[in-house]
Parts: C-alpha cells; sequence; structure tokens
C-alpha cells in the first residue's frame, strides 16, 4: 500500500508545476513532506482537502521528478492515470499532455 501512496502523491505533484529554479534541498524536502502529509488520504478516495490542493498547486517539480522511478511509474498507472489528472485539475492546477517527468508521461 506504501507503494500505492508514494506513485499517487509523486504523480500528483509532477504533472502540475512548471520547472523553478533555486529550490533548495530543504525547500525540496519541506514541499514533498508538505504533499504526502496533507494528500495522503487521496491514496484511499477521499477527495483532495484545500490543504492538498493548495500543495498541489505549490510544489516544484524538480522536487520530486527524480522519485519517479520505472518503479513508482508502474505504481502509477496501476492508480489510474485519468483519475489522478482529473484530481489535480480539481485542485485548480492545469495538467500538461505529453509532459516525461522521470519513468512517466502524462495522457496526450
Amino acid at each position: 500500500m506504501l507503494g500505492k501512496w508514494v506513485g499517487m502523491l509523486i504523480l500528483v505533484s509532477v504533472v502540475l508545476v512548471p520547472m523553478a529554479h533555486g529550490v533548495t534541498p530543504s525547500e525540496c524536502k519541506i514541499e514533498k513532506n508538505n504533499l504526502v502529509n496533507n494528500c495522503r488520504p487521496v491514496i484511499f478516495e477521499s477527495n483532495p482537502s484545500a490543504g492538498c490542493c493548495q500543495n498541489v498547486r505549490d510544489v516544484h517539480i524538480e522536487c520530486v521528478c527524480p522519485y519517479v522511478s520505472p518503479k513508482v511509474a508502474s505504481v502509477i498507472r496501476g492508480i489510474g492515470v485519468p483519475r489522478v489528472v482529473k484530481l489535480i485539475e480539481g485542485c485548480g492546477r492545469p495538467v500538461p499532455r505529453n509532459y516525461k517527468c522521470g519513468s512517466i508521461t502524462t495522457p496526450p
């Protein structure tokens, strides 16, 4: 179950945010931890909370792309990329099409 949880959170964050420069490793760690803590219920099919959506809108892609390994991408695909895309868009973030981050690409 942990792999499914991590995969969902990574997909939620990687397909959202354009590249931003100058993010420090400590800032990335904080963003990733906030995302994980606030979006955990989404894994159990809850709707994203206001805090989760805020983190989805704020996280920097360079903080999460390094974690999108082939194994994580497989977990994300198992969850259902279209479902995750709808959740992200429901948080008010457009999802770029055909965007590659790590071992996953968003749908066309």
